[in-house]
Protein backbone atom coordinates (compact mmCIF):
# COMPACT_ATOMS: atom_id res chain seq x y z
CA UNK A 1 0.00 0.00 0.00
CA UNK A 2 1.10 3.35 -0.75
CA UNK A 3 -0.30 6.96 -0.46
CA UNK A 4 -0.89 9.06 -3.47
CA UNK A 5 -2.08 13.21 -3.36
CA UNK A 6 -4.94 13.64 -6.26
CA UNK A 7 -6.91 16.52 -7.46
CA UNK A 8 -10.20 14.94 -9.17
CA UNK A 9 -13.71 16.69 -10.30
CA UNK A 10 -17.18 15.83 -8.27
CA UNK A 11 -20.13 15.48 -10.49
CA UNK A 12 -20.90 18.90 -9.45
CA UNK A 13 -17.77 20.40 -11.23
CA UNK A 14 -16.29 21.26 -8.05
CA UNK A 15 -12.73 20.56 -7.46
CA UNK A 16 -11.57 18.71 -4.86
CA UNK A 17 -8.10 17.50 -3.61
CA UNK A 18 -6.50 14.93 -1.28
CA UNK A 19 -4.56 11.75 -0.17
CA UNK A 20 -6.00 8.37 -0.78
CA UNK A 21 -4.24 4.78 0.06
CA UNK A 22 -3.87 2.26 -2.72
CA UNK A 23 -1.50 -0.53 -4.55
CA UNK A 24 -1.54 1.56 -7.44
CA UNK A 25 -1.60 4.78 -9.29
CA UNK A 26 -4.26 2.68 -11.11
CA UNK A 27 -5.73 1.55 -8.12
CA UNK A 28 -5.94 5.16 -6.50
CA UNK A 29 -8.00 6.05 -9.81
CA UNK A 30 -10.39 3.54 -9.28
CA UNK A 31 -10.53 4.53 -6.35
CA UNK A 32 -11.58 7.62 -7.22
CA UNK A 33 -14.36 6.39 -9.42
CA UNK A 34 -16.22 4.60 -7.29
CA UNK A 35 -16.86 7.86 -5.20
CA UNK A 36 -18.23 9.69 -8.24
CA UNK A 37 -14.97 12.06 -8.78
CA UNK A 38 -13.06 12.01 -12.11
CA UNK A 39 -9.34 11.90 -11.87
CA UNK A 40 -7.43 14.55 -13.02
CA UNK A 41 -3.86 14.10 -11.36
CA UNK A 42 -2.90 11.16 -9.35
CA UNK A 43 0.82 11.45 -7.95
CA UNK A 44 2.69 8.97 -5.70
CA UNK A 45 3.73 11.05 -2.08
CA UNK A 46 6.81 11.09 0.36
CA UNK A 47 9.66 8.97 -0.24
CA UNK A 48 8.17 6.55 -3.02
CA UNK A 49 7.67 9.61 -5.14
CA UNK A 50 11.38 11.19 -4.43
CA UNK A 51 12.49 7.87 -5.25
CA UNK A 52 10.63 7.59 -8.73
CA UNK A 53 11.80 11.16 -9.39
CA UNK A 54 15.77 10.45 -8.79
CA UNK A 55 15.33 7.65 -10.61
CA UNK A 56 14.27 9.38 -13.67
CA UNK A 57 16.95 12.05 -13.10
CA UNK A 58 14.75 15.02 -11.50
CA UNK A 59 15.33 16.58 -7.66
CA UNK A 60 13.06 17.06 -5.34
CA UNK A 61 14.15 20.97 -3.94
CA UNK A 62 11.35 22.55 -1.98
CA UNK A 63 9.57 19.56 -0.19
CA UNK A 64 7.30 20.70 2.52
CA UNK A 65 8.32 19.97 6.12
CA UNK A 66 6.07 19.02 8.90
CA UNK A 67 5.61 21.81 11.39
CA UNK A 68 7.13 20.84 15.07
CA UNK A 69 3.27 21.34 16.11
CA UNK A 70 2.01 19.13 14.07
CA UNK A 71 4.49 16.15 15.02
CA UNK A 72 3.39 17.02 18.72
CA UNK A 73 -0.13 16.36 17.60
CA UNK A 74 0.55 13.23 15.85
CA UNK A 75 2.41 11.47 18.47
CA UNK A 76 0.44 12.31 21.41
CA UNK A 77 -2.10 10.80 19.28
CA UNK A 78 -0.20 8.01 18.66
CA UNK A 79 0.97 7.36 22.22
CA UNK A 80 -2.98 7.31 23.00
CA UNK A 81 -3.97 4.91 20.35
CA UNK A 82 -1.03 2.49 20.84
CA UNK A 83 -1.53 2.70 25.02
CA UNK A 84 -5.25 1.30 24.16
CA UNK A 85 -3.98 -1.73 22.35
CA UNK A 86 -4.24 -0.96 19.07
CA UNK A 87 -2.37 -1.74 16.03
CA UNK A 88 0.00 0.36 15.19
CA UNK A 89 -0.88 0.32 11.36
CA UNK A 90 -4.56 1.36 12.63
CA UNK A 91 -3.28 3.79 14.83
CA UNK A 92 -1.16 5.37 11.25
CA UNK A 93 -4.62 5.30 9.86
CA UNK A 94 -6.60 6.90 12.44
CA UNK A 95 -4.59 9.65 13.36
CA UNK A 96 -3.77 10.13 9.23
CA UNK A 97 -7.79 10.44 9.22
CA UNK A 98 -7.42 13.71 12.14
CA UNK A 99 -4.76 15.22 10.07
CA UNK A 100 -4.86 19.09 9.53
CA UNK A 101 -2.33 18.98 6.48
CA UNK A 102 -2.34 16.80 3.52
CA UNK A 103 1.45 16.75 3.66
CA UNK A 104 1.19 15.09 6.99
CA UNK A 105 -1.96 12.81 5.94
CA UNK A 106 0.34 10.88 3.23
CA UNK A 107 3.47 10.76 5.53
CA UNK A 108 1.47 8.87 8.02
CA UNK A 109 -0.29 6.71 5.05
CA UNK A 110 3.31 6.30 3.41
CA UNK A 111 4.43 4.99 7.11
CA UNK A 112 1.62 2.82 7.12
CA UNK A 113 1.90 1.23 4.13
CA UNK A 114 5.59 0.60 4.48
CA UNK A 115 4.58 -1.39 7.61
CA UNK A 116 1.88 -3.34 6.29
CA UNK A 117 4.92 -4.01 3.47
CA UNK A 118 6.43 -5.77 7.10
CA UNK A 119 8.63 -3.20 7.95
CA UNK A 120 9.28 -1.49 11.38
CA UNK A 121 7.98 1.91 12.89
CA UNK A 122 10.88 3.43 13.07
CA UNK A 123 12.34 1.53 9.43
CA UNK A 124 9.31 3.39 8.19
CA UNK A 125 10.07 6.72 10.02
CA UNK A 126 13.39 6.16 8.49
CA UNK A 127 11.95 6.94 5.04
CA UNK A 128 10.55 9.98 6.12
CA UNK A 129 14.08 12.23 7.86
CA UNK A 130 12.47 15.25 6.87
CA UNK A 131 8.88 14.49 9.04
CA UNK A 132 11.16 12.64 11.88
CA UNK A 133 14.49 14.04 13.45
CA UNK A 134 17.47 11.49 13.92
CA UNK A 135 16.39 11.63 18.07
CA UNK A 136 12.92 10.91 17.20
CA UNK A 137 13.62 7.47 15.21
CA UNK A 138 16.49 6.61 17.54
CA UNK A 139 13.54 6.38 20.50
CA UNK A 140 11.19 4.90 18.60
CA UNK A 141 13.79 2.05 17.70
CA UNK A 142 15.03 1.81 21.21
CA UNK A 143 10.87 1.31 22.21
CA UNK A 144 10.40 -1.57 19.70
CA UNK A 145 13.51 -2.87 20.70
CA UNK A 146 12.48 -3.37 24.40
CA UNK A 147 8.88 -3.75 23.84
CA UNK A 148 7.91 -0.86 25.36
CA UNK A 149 6.50 1.29 22.64
CA UNK A 150 3.49 2.40 24.13
CA UNK A 151 5.42 4.15 26.97
CA UNK A 152 8.01 5.09 24.93
CA UNK A 153 5.51 7.39 22.51
CA UNK A 154 3.62 8.40 25.43
CA UNK A 155 7.36 10.22 26.62
CA UNK A 156 8.27 11.38 23.52
CA UNK A 157 5.13 13.47 23.02
CA UNK A 158 6.03 14.88 26.53
CA UNK A 159 9.23 15.96 24.97
CA UNK A 160 7.98 17.06 21.56
CA UNK A 161 5.56 19.22 22.91
CA UNK A 162 7.83 20.75 25.40
CA UNK A 163 10.28 21.35 22.87
CA UNK A 164 7.40 22.80 20.91
CA UNK A 165 6.89 25.04 23.64
CA UNK A 166 10.30 26.12 24.35
CA UNK A 167 11.00 27.18 20.76
CA UNK A 168 7.86 28.71 20.20
CA UNK A 169 8.98 31.18 23.28
CA UNK A 170 11.76 31.96 21.81
CA UNK A 171 10.88 32.83 18.78
CA UNK A 172 7.94 34.79 19.56
CA UNK A 173 10.93 36.21 21.97
CA UNK A 174 12.93 37.52 18.89
CA UNK A 175 9.99 38.51 17.19
CA UNK A 176 9.90 41.99 17.97
CA UNK A 177 14.21 42.75 17.37
CA UNK A 178 13.67 40.84 14.25
CA UNK A 179 11.06 42.84 13.09
CA UNK A 180 12.97 45.91 13.95
CA UNK A 181 16.18 45.43 12.60
CA UNK A 182 14.60 44.28 9.29
CA UNK A 183 12.71 47.69 9.01
CA UNK A 184 15.22 49.37 10.39
CA UNK A 185 17.88 48.45 7.74
CA UNK A 186 14.91 48.75 5.02
CA UNK A 187 14.78 52.52 5.77
CA UNK A 188 18.17 52.78 6.10
CA UNK A 189 18.80 51.12 2.80
CA UNK A 190 16.13 53.62 0.78
CA UNK A 191 17.60 56.47 2.61
CA UNK A 192 21.50 56.04 0.95
CA UNK A 193 20.08 55.46 -2.48
CA UNK A 194 17.26 57.71 -3.03
CA UNK A 195 17.38 60.48 -0.30
CA UNK A 196 21.02 60.78 0.13
CA UNK A 197 21.77 61.79 -3.58
CA UNK A 198 19.60 64.55 -3.77
CA UNK A 199 21.07 65.69 -0.61
CA UNK A 200 24.81 65.43 -2.15
CA UNK A 201 23.84 67.66 -5.09
CA UNK A 202 22.96 70.23 -2.89
CA UNK A 203 26.04 70.32 -0.89
CA UNK A 204 27.54 70.46 -4.04
CA UNK A 205 26.38 73.49 -5.68
CA UNK A 206 26.80 75.60 -2.90
CA UNK A 207 30.35 74.24 -2.86
CA UNK A 208 30.22 73.24 1.09
CA UNK A 209 32.91 72.20 3.05
CA UNK A 210 31.97 68.58 3.69
CA UNK A 211 32.49 67.14 7.46
CA UNK A 212 34.26 63.57 7.57
CA UNK A 213 31.00 61.90 8.52
CA UNK A 214 29.26 63.32 5.59
CA UNK A 215 31.66 62.39 3.52
CA UNK A 216 32.13 58.77 4.35
CA UNK A 217 27.99 58.68 4.23
CA UNK A 218 27.88 60.00 0.67
CA UNK A 219 30.82 57.12 -0.03
CA UNK A 220 28.61 54.80 1.57
CA UNK A 221 25.66 55.68 -0.51
CA UNK A 222 27.49 55.41 -3.64
CA UNK A 223 29.17 52.26 -2.70
CA UNK A 224 25.54 50.88 -2.12
CA UNK A 225 23.99 51.86 -5.42
CA UNK A 226 26.76 51.21 -7.28
CA UNK A 227 27.72 47.63 -5.62
CA UNK A 228 25.01 46.78 -3.68
CA UNK A 229 23.42 43.72 -5.77
CA UNK A 230 26.75 42.37 -5.77
CA UNK A 231 27.14 42.83 -2.22
CA UNK A 232 23.77 40.61 -2.09
CA UNK A 233 24.60 38.39 -4.43
CA UNK A 234 27.76 37.46 -2.76
CA UNK A 235 25.85 37.07 0.43
CA UNK A 236 23.48 34.90 -1.05
CA UNK A 237 26.69 32.69 -2.84
CA UNK A 238 28.21 32.69 1.13
CA UNK A 239 25.13 31.11 2.70
CA UNK A 240 24.69 28.48 0.16
CA UNK A 241 28.38 27.85 0.13
CA UNK A 242 28.46 27.77 3.93
CA UNK A 243 25.56 25.43 3.73
CA UNK A 244 27.04 22.40 1.73
CA UNK A 245 30.35 22.67 3.02
CA UNK A 246 28.18 22.19 6.91
CA UNK A 247 26.85 19.35 5.08
CA UNK A 248 30.26 17.57 4.85
CA UNK A 249 30.28 15.57 7.89
CA UNK A 250 34.04 16.20 8.98
CA UNK A 251 33.73 19.84 8.38
CA UNK A 252 30.37 19.97 10.38
CA UNK A 253 32.52 17.97 13.31
CA UNK A 254 34.91 20.86 13.61
CA UNK A 255 32.39 23.54 13.08
CA UNK A 256 30.58 21.99 16.04
CA UNK A 257 33.47 21.16 17.83
CA UNK A 258 34.17 25.50 18.09
CA UNK A 259 30.69 26.48 18.51
CA UNK A 260 30.67 23.46 21.74
CA UNK A 261 34.07 24.46 23.47
CA UNK A 262 34.65 27.58 22.36
CA UNK A 263 32.78 31.27 24.06
CA UNK A 264 30.35 32.59 23.93
CA UNK A 265 28.33 29.65 22.52
CA UNK A 266 29.94 26.75 24.74
CA UNK A 267 28.01 27.15 28.16
CA UNK A 268 24.19 27.82 25.74
CA UNK A 269 25.17 24.57 23.42
CA UNK A 270 26.30 22.47 26.29
CA UNK A 271 23.07 23.00 28.61
CA UNK A 272 21.00 23.03 25.85
CA UNK A 273 22.25 19.23 24.89
CA UNK A 274 22.86 18.16 28.15
CA UNK A 275 19.46 18.80 28.65
CA UNK A 276 17.78 17.06 25.99
CA UNK A 277 20.12 14.63 26.77
CA UNK A 278 18.96 13.80 30.48
CA UNK A 279 15.57 13.92 29.40
CA UNK A 280 15.31 12.08 26.83
CA UNK A 281 17.73 9.07 29.07
CA UNK A 282 15.80 9.53 31.92
CA UNK A 283 12.54 8.50 29.70
CA UNK A 284 13.82 5.32 28.27
CA UNK A 285 15.39 4.23 31.49
CA UNK A 286 11.94 4.47 33.06
CA UNK A 287 10.42 2.74 30.10
CA UNK A 288 12.42 -0.07 30.64
CA UNK A 289 14.53 0.32 28.22
CA UNK A 290 17.91 -1.43 27.94
CA UNK A 291 20.48 1.15 29.26
CA UNK A 292 23.07 1.25 26.44
CA UNK A 293 20.32 1.10 23.38
CA UNK A 294 18.82 4.48 25.57
CA UNK A 295 22.12 5.79 25.44
CA UNK A 296 22.53 5.46 21.76
CA UNK A 297 18.60 7.06 21.37
CA UNK A 298 19.44 10.22 23.81
CA UNK A 299 22.92 10.69 22.06
CA UNK A 300 20.58 11.11 19.13
CA UNK A 301 18.62 13.83 20.52
CA UNK A 302 21.72 16.22 20.62
CA UNK A 303 21.92 18.56 17.61
CA UNK A 304 25.38 19.19 17.70
CA UNK A 305 27.27 16.23 16.18
CA UNK A 306 30.52 16.91 18.58
CA UNK A 307 28.27 16.58 21.36
CA UNK A 308 26.84 13.96 20.11
CA UNK A 309 29.92 11.36 19.32
CA UNK A 310 31.11 11.99 22.83
CA UNK A 311 27.57 10.99 23.83
CA UNK A 312 28.05 7.85 21.78
CA UNK A 313 31.51 7.19 23.05
CA UNK A 314 29.64 7.16 26.82
CA UNK A 315 27.55 4.27 25.28
CA UNK A 316 30.62 2.51 23.79
CA UNK A 317 32.10 2.63 27.75
CA UNK A 318 28.84 1.60 29.03
CA UNK A 319 28.51 -1.07 26.58
CA UNK A 320 31.94 -2.28 27.72
CA UNK A 321 31.26 -2.41 31.60
CA UNK A 322 32.16 0.88 32.14
CA UNK A 323 30.08 3.27 35.00
CA UNK A 324 27.95 6.06 33.08
CA UNK A 325 28.90 8.94 35.68
CA UNK A 326 32.68 8.45 34.55
CA UNK A 327 32.14 7.49 31.02
CA UNK A 328 30.27 11.43 31.23
CA UNK A 329 32.95 12.83 32.98
CA UNK A 330 35.55 11.75 30.70
CA UNK A 331 33.08 12.93 27.95
CA UNK A 332 34.07 16.46 28.61
CA UNK A 333 30.78 17.95 27.75
CA UNK A 334 28.35 17.36 30.18
CA UNK A 335 27.64 19.73 33.25
CA UNK A 336 29.34 18.85 36.81
CA UNK A 337 25.94 18.66 38.31
CA UNK A 338 24.72 16.12 35.95
CA UNK A 339 27.46 14.08 36.38
CA UNK A 340 26.84 14.31 40.75
CA UNK A 341 23.21 13.44 40.04
CA UNK A 342 23.80 10.09 37.40
CA UNK A 343 26.41 9.28 40.38
CA UNK A 344 23.71 9.50 43.03
CA UNK A 345 21.19 7.61 40.66
CA UNK A 346 23.59 4.71 40.20
CA UNK A 347 24.01 4.34 43.68
CA UNK A 348 20.64 4.54 44.71
CA UNK A 349 19.57 2.04 41.81
CA UNK A 350 16.84 5.07 40.59
CA UNK A 351 19.14 6.22 37.70
CA UNK A 352 15.32 7.08 36.00
CA UNK A 353 14.26 9.01 38.62
CA UNK A 354 17.57 10.82 38.81
CA UNK A 355 18.05 11.62 35.41
CA UNK A 356 14.49 13.17 35.19
CA UNK A 357 15.32 15.50 38.55
CA UNK A 358 18.61 16.38 36.93
CA UNK A 359 16.72 17.25 33.62
CA UNK A 360 14.48 19.72 34.93
CA UNK A 361 17.32 21.42 37.12
CA UNK A 362 18.77 21.49 33.60
CA UNK A 363 15.76 22.97 31.59
CA UNK A 364 14.72 25.69 34.54
CA UNK A 365 18.70 26.63 34.50
CA UNK A 366 18.15 26.55 30.75
CA UNK A 367 15.18 28.65 30.53
CA UNK A 368 16.74 31.37 32.59
CA UNK A 369 19.96 31.32 30.01
CA UNK A 370 17.96 32.04 27.37
CA UNK A 371 15.58 34.71 29.14
CA UNK A 372 18.74 36.54 29.94
CA UNK A 373 20.28 36.45 26.02
CA UNK A 374 16.79 37.22 24.50
CA UNK A 375 16.23 39.85 27.06
CA UNK A 376 19.74 41.48 26.01
CA UNK A 377 18.88 40.98 22.20
CA UNK A 378 16.51 43.64 21.78
CA UNK A 379 17.75 46.67 23.86
CA UNK A 380 20.70 45.70 22.04
CA UNK A 381 19.38 45.93 18.44
CA UNK A 382 17.48 48.87 20.01
CA UNK A 383 21.00 50.83 20.58
CA UNK A 384 22.93 49.96 17.58
CA UNK A 385 19.84 51.00 15.37
CA UNK A 386 19.26 54.14 17.12
CA UNK A 387 23.12 54.84 16.77
CA UNK A 388 23.33 54.09 13.50
CA UNK A 389 20.04 56.51 12.92
CA UNK A 390 22.02 59.03 14.63
CA UNK A 391 25.23 58.84 13.12
CA UNK A 392 22.98 58.96 9.46
CA UNK A 393 21.35 62.29 10.88
CA UNK A 394 24.31 64.06 12.13
CA UNK A 395 25.76 63.71 8.91
CA UNK A 396 22.83 65.07 7.10
CA UNK A 397 22.53 68.21 9.87
CA UNK A 398 26.34 69.35 10.33
CA UNK A 399 26.60 70.08 6.61
CA UNK A 400 23.54 72.36 6.94
CA UNK A 401 24.32 73.77 10.31
CA UNK A 402 27.68 75.18 8.80
CA UNK A 403 25.86 76.65 5.36
CA UNK A 404 23.70 78.51 8.01
CA UNK A 405 26.94 79.84 9.78
CA UNK A 406 28.34 81.33 6.47
CA UNK A 407 25.15 82.61 5.38
CA UNK A 408 24.90 84.10 8.52
CA UNK A 409 28.72 85.94 8.72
Amino acid sequence: MAAFAYRAVDAAGKSQKGVIEATSAAGARRQLRERALLPVSVEATGARADAVRQAAGGISWFRPRVSARQLSTATRQMATLIGSDISVEEALRLVADQAETTRMRSVLLEMRGSILDGRSLSSAMSEQPQAFPDYYRASIAAGEQSGMLGEVLGHLADFVESRHRAQSKVQMALLYPALLATVSLSMMVLLMVYVVPDIVRVFESRGADLPFLTRALIGLSHFIRSFGWIVAVLLVVAVIGGQRWLRVPANRLAFDREVATRRPTARLVRQFAAARFAATLGQLVQSAVPLVEALGAAAATTSNSYVRAQALSVAAKVREGGSLSQAMAQAGVFPAMLIAIVASGEASGRLGPALSRAAGELDRELDALITVVVGLVEPAVLLLMGGVVLMMVLAILLPIVNLNNLVAA
